[in-house]
């Protein structure tokens, strides 16, 4: 996943919040009562009844397809239980409206089951629910062990306002918050993977761009359950990583977005090999139980097949955007975020 040009996306999201922004400024000033925490319900109505009041919810009926519900998503998971692509998206940008992200369950053919199931409430609201929720700007997206890890970050809501990268954990049976660990010494991280045990292997691209990169700043850092962070690899090999998965065998997989690398280490640490997607500016990193890889280039726009023991084949291209994918076993295809597209690109795989 890319940063995203600032002047762009500011412009546009305080051309869509002008007509809004002084509610939303009347409401800060007065803090909502407290309030029981509450997720979104599947799309659907709670109908007037005649003369008055209200009949239970309805359900929208099966027959009924209903696309949108995803704005600048840069990731996505695979819910196996709901059978259901959950797709964090951002809201305003932070320095129009903080804390305005989502998360929304999406179906296998593309349209929508619930537009906001964390983070229907709105902004100026979420910090009085209990437990209080904040969601400010979703980027890598993992669910394991029942829970939901999103990178995210406090801050940056002003130019003197400092940024901090923040893992923020959901229950995936109750989508109330369950806990956060922040990063000090990162101020954003950009994909994760998580371990069977709670560890996050979370990859902090860097400073790539320009005619002086940093690679002290490319890292994969690793996280254990208890917060503790350390540096897990830095520089070269890295360079600006961005993907990052497990592979079957428990090794951290991390895919380059500065070149064509797919890097693969072992827990502790050591390089084990070296494979190289098709297109360089690589996102989006999947890894099926028989070993294949799947690669997504933000830059280039393709997807890439990395089959054990081969060379890269492209089995998809001209994707705009193309960020961090997911698998959808229950339809057998790969998901991918187009987040400049405000959708969702879907490759059954054969």
């Amino acid at each position: 996943m890319t940063r995203r040009h600032p002047s762009l996306t500011l412009a546009a999201a305080a051309t869509a919040l002008a007509a809004v922004a002084v509610p939303r400024v009347a409401l800060a000033q007065a803090p909502a009562a407290p309030q029981p925490y509450a997720t979104g319900r599947p799309l659907g109505v709670t109908p007037s009844a005649p003369g008055g009041g209200a009949r239970s919810f309805e359900p929208m009926s099966t027959n009924v397809s209903v696309f949108g519900a995803i704005h600048s998503a840069e990731s996505c998971a695979y819910d196996a239980q709901r059978g259901l692509i959950v797709v964090p998206s951002r809201g305003a940008e932070q320095s129009v409206v903080a804390n305005d992200a989502f998360v929304s369950l999406i179906k296998h053919d593309g349209s929508v089951h619930t537009s906001r199931w964390i983070g229907v409430q709105p902004p100026e609201a979420r910090r009085a629910l209990t437990p209080p929720l904040t969601l400010n700007d979703p980027f890598g997206s993992e669910i394991a062990g029942g829970v939901l890890y999103i990178a995210d970050s406090d801050g940056g809501t002003r130019t003197d306002d400092p940024q901090v990268a923040v893992i923020r954990k959901f229950d995936m049976k109750t989508g109330a918050p369950a806990g956060e660990v922040r990063v000090a010494q990162s101020t954003w991280l950009n994909d994760l993977a998580v371990t069977s045990d709670g560890t996050i292997y979370a990859t902090q691209t860097g400073d790539f761009g320009g005619a002086n990169p940093n690679p002290a700043t490319w890292q994969v850092l690793a996280i254990a359950p208890g917060g503790a962070v350390r540096v897990f690899a830095q520089g070269a090999p890295l360079r600006a990583p961005n993907g990052i998965a497990l592979d079957p065998q428990g090794n951290v997989v991390v895919a380059n977005t500065g070149d064509s690398a797919v890097l693969t280490f072992s827990p502790a640490g050591k390089l084990l090999k070296t494979e190289h997607a098709a297109q360089a500016g690589s996102d989006g990193l999947v890894i099926l139980k028989d070993g294949t890889k799947y690669v997504s280039s933000v830059l280039q726009g393709g997807v890439s097949r990395i089959r054990p023991g081969r060379a890269a084949v492209l089995v998809a291209h001209g994707i705009p955007s193309a960020a961090s994918m997911c698998y959808d076993a229950g339809a057998r295809q790969l998901v991918i975020p187009m987040t400049s597209e405000s959708g969702l690109a879907f490759i059954k795989l054969r």
